[in-house]
């Protein structure tokens, strides 16, 4: 069992035709260089279905998660929404991890 910190999660849902183009865009440049801020230790790309992705921002205190959110965020989002100005859909959401079980 570990405590991990906060958890910043952001799913987007993307019309298919965009899909590919969006995928790619955020495992080639958005979430790399969200990366290099230094604000999270681990982030996490995941696609449910088509069209649907979540990404998991792990941060090891609310102090690091506010530093991105009040210093980077605002020029993630804009660069995001000037190569898609339409056609996907956010939602986010911060959690507090209370408890994780592993294997070694």
């Amino acid at each position: 069992m570990t405590d991990q910190g906060v958890l910043y999660e952001v799913t987007l849902q993307v019309e298919p035709a965009l899909a590919p183009a969006v995928e790619h865009y955020m495992r080639s440049h958005h979430i790399p260089s969200i990366f290099r801020t230094g604000c999270f230790y681990n982030i996490r790309f995941d696609r449910a279905a088509e069209g649907k992705f979540r990404t998991s921002y792990r941060a090891h205190s609310p102090a690091a998660l506010e530093r991105y959110l009040k210093d980077y965020a605002p020029a993630f989002r804009a660069e995001f929404q000037v190569d898609f100005p339409s056609g996907v859909s956010l939602s986010r959401e911060t959690w507090t991890a209370r408890q994780e079980w592993q294997t070694e």
